[in-house]
């Protein structure tokens, strides 16, 4: 537990790192480690994508235009029933779903007969070699139905072929059809475009044909009320003597007629009473009637002093001639008084005319007054009468408001029924397209290309995310949580070409200032300063899983740290592969076994390595065992003593994961280095490795990797030193 704590500040400063922001570096090296990888599956991807597309049927595409009027056409002078669309964004574009529901794409189908087309009717269709493979075409239906789904089938088919949409801001709407005919898809275009407008318009038509029927229902129902309300006011006024000319009612005109007849009475009275007082004053003046006015005017008194004034001529002629006395005179004079008399009595007559006259003036004035007065009352009997009457005539007249309101308005739409405008108009129709809209060979190449390359990064972020292994110094510090302590080259990627030929181990001793032995002379100075304060002399190499080039990286850091006149003893710690022991091509009749179990000394099965001068304690033959050899005081005995006779101790043992062997050495050494093959050990082996070497209290310095392809590592290892490879590989020996 105590290494965690030490290398976790270098962890939390790589996370930091790469987490506050995007590494690009990091990015394209990790592109180019699977360009490859990318290549083949955009590749794949693209020549698949490519050649389904332009497998498909050619497909033509025609386009009709139409636009909502913001300008409407007033043929008659009234309101529509149904209004006209309001020229705005919300209507023009529920207009664009209008043209796209399921009930204007039937109307198409059945103008068209579109149901009977194989195109959209799938049933038409040949079964093709799957179907008829399967048995061919279907048998007939009879499932209740099925006619009906089909048919659905068919305008669900027409409608996914059909594209509308509103262009930019604009009251204009494009209809786009999609079919394997170019002819077939302009006449569908239109047809749905024709279809749109006359949906409108029968929408109108329909609503005006209701409005009608409406109109002409309500106004039989008004018509009747109106009747009755009409009756209503004659029955009362009839029953109440309301009846009226001319805007009055017979008793107001009858009074009117009394008061007019009233006033000419008192006239008349008043005239023949003037009259009668004049006469009389005249006569009680001494007159003899003659200035009387009625006596002047009167015939027979003029006719009478015609009369006279003869006789009276005819008197003074005689007077002058004859005497008084004589007969004749006296016959003209007795004449004469006959006249005056008959003159006298017409006076008297007049007079008395005049008095008769003046009682039938008083007599007219007397009933008229009465006649009045009498009328008169009934008024006053029919004002009550009235105020129901005004009610009933206020009903009566609403109702004949309200009636011919209605009448007006039926009228008005009667008016209106033919000549009804959509709301819309054809700006253009479709016309059958030249070249097929699909598939698109440019199209085709262009989206081929762009999904393989979205497949290829895909399958690169994949092949990233499900790459366990690790490549570079950071992929260790941040996937296991240690620090790198060495990157050890595979042999073949840093040596010649006739030189690959050579075993690793021989290869730091002829090479010995070569890149591949430089990176173990790294990894010597990692161990020597793993733990702070002291100095590391006892070192346990381990790996998670078999085949990490643990034992390879044992003996060639043994020789080189050798070569370096270091005092070095390598142990063979594996009793089950015994690789050191194997791989050096020793046979020894005793080793570490031996030595363990007291029937050896380790200076007599110590071996020499002549050619680097390190120190080898080997395994035997009878080194396998179910005894824990390595738990015995024993091994802590060894180690002591190798602790005080070398320079530095090096225990090659068993993987970790594979035998507990290791951790009871873990624990008794200074420093244990895991060892994890570049791109192929998984990173959950090692961390379960480092759990099990903690829970041993082993003192684990890091891990180192091992086999590392330098020439790749060169070129996609961002991140770890080896990323520079070729910018300093010239400091190392040939």
């Amino acid at each position: 537990m105590e290494n965690s704590v030490d290398t976790q500040p270098l962890t939390n400063r790589a996370r930091g790192s790469s987490g506050e922001t995007i590494d690009v570096e990091r990015l394209i090296a990790a592109f180019r480690r699977r360009l490859w990888l990318f290549v083949a599956v955009a590749g794949v991807i693209a020549a698949v994508l490519m050649f389904v597309m332009l497998r498909q049927t050619p497909m033509y595409t025609a386009t009709a235009n139409v636009m909502i009027n913001t300008r409407t056409e007033k043929v008659v002078d009234s309101q529509a029933v149904l209004s006209g669309l309001t020229a705005d964004t919300g209507t023009v574009d529920t207009e664009v779903e209008v043209i796209k529901s399921p009930q204007l794409a039937e109307a198409v189908v059945d103008a068209l007969k579109l149901d009977k087309d194989p195109e959209f009717n799938g049933a038409l269709q040949s079964p093709g070699l799957i179907g008829s493979i399967l048995g061919g075409k279907k048998a007939e239906r009879a499932v209740p139905g099925a006619a009906e789904a089909e048919r659905q089938a068919v305008i669900a088919a027409v409608g996914k072929q059909l594209t509308v949409r509103r262009v930019g801001l604009t009251y204009s709407i494009t209809i786009s059809f999609e079919s394997t005919s170019a002819m077939k898809s302009a006449t569908i275009a239109n047809a749905f475009a024709d279809a749109y407008l006359q949906s409108q318009l029968t929408e109108k038509f329909d609503a005006t044909r209701q409005a009608n029927s409406f109109l002409n229902t309500r106004l039989d129902t008004l018509r009747t009320q109106l009747q009755e309300a009409d009756a209503a006011v004659s029955n009362y006024r009839v029953a109440n003597n309301l009846l009226s000319s001319e805007g009055t009612t017979l008793t107001e005109q009858e009074i009117s007629a009394y008061n007019q007849q009233l006033a000419q009475a008192r006239a008349q009275q008043a005239e023949d009473e003037a009259r009668l007082r004049t006469a009389r004053a005249q006569l009680a003046a001494g007159s003899n009637g003659d200035d009387v006015g009625e006596a002047l005017s009167s015939q027979v008194v003029q006719n009478l002093r015609a009369q006279r004034a003869v006789v009276s001529g005819r008197v003074a002629e005689m007077s002058g001639r004859y005497g008084e006395r004589h007969p004749d005179m006296v016959r003209a004079q007795r004449e004469l008084a006959d006249i005056d008399q008959q003159i006298q009595a017409e006076i008297r007559r007049i007079v008395s005319n005049l008095e008769a006259r003046v009682r039938v003036s008083q007599q007219r004035t007397g009933s008229v007054e009465a006649s009045l007065g009498g009328a008169r009352g009934t008024l006053a009997a029919n004002s009550a009468a009235s105020v129901h009457l005004k009610e009933l005539e206020g009903n009566a007249e609403a109702a004949r408001n309200v009636y011919q309101s209605f009448l007006d308005r039926y009228k008005q739409t009667g008016a209106q029924e033919g000549v009804e405008q959509a709301d819309a108009r054809i700006a253009s129709r479709a016309v059958p397209p030249s070249r097929q809209s699909s598939p698109n060979l440019m199209l085709a190449l262009a989206l081929s290309v762009i999904v393989g390359a979205g497949a290829g990064l895909a399958a690169v972020i994949v092949a990233e995310i499900m790459d366990a292994g690790l490549a570079t110094s950071d992929d260790v510090e941040r996937k296991i949580g240690l620090a790198s302590v060495a990157s050890i080259p595979l042999m073949s990627s840093v040596a010649e070409a006739n030189e690959r030929g050579i075993q690793p181990i021989d290869y730091v001793l002829r090479k010995p200032l070569s890149g591949f032995a430089e990176a173990f002379r790294s990894l010597r100075t990692s161990i020597l300063y793993a733990v702070p304060g002291q100095q590391g002399k006892i070192v346990v190499l381990t790996s998670a899983l078999p085949g990490e080039g643990k034992t390879t990286t044992s003996i060639c850091l043994a020789r080189v740290a050798a070569q370096a006149g270091s005092k070095v003893l390598l142990l063979d710690c594996d009793l089950r592969r015994r690789a050191v022991t194997r791989t050096l091509g020793l046979t020894p009749e005793n080793g570490l076994a031996e030595v363990l179990h007291g029937t050896a000394t380790l200076e007599s099965v110590v071996l020499l390595d002549q050619a680097s001068g390190a120190y080898v304690l080997p395994l035997a033959h009878t080194a396998s065992s179910t005894e824990d050899v390595f738990g015995l005081p024993a091994m802590d005995q060894l180690l002591a003593k190798a602790r005080a006779s070398f320079d530095l101790v090096i225990l090659d043992t068993a993987p970790v994961l594979a035998l507990a062997d290791t951790r009871i050495l873990a624990g008794k050494t200074d420093v244990v280095v895991l060892l994890a093959r570049w791109r192929k050990t998984p990173a959950r082996a090692i961390g379960a490795s480092v759990r099990l070497l903690q829970q041993a209290n082993a003192q684990i310095a890091g891990v180192a990797l091992t086999q590392v392809d330098m020439n790749a590592q060169s070129k996609h290892g961002y991140g770890d030193a080896g990323y520079y490879y070729d910018e300093y590989k010239k400091y190392y020996a040939s």
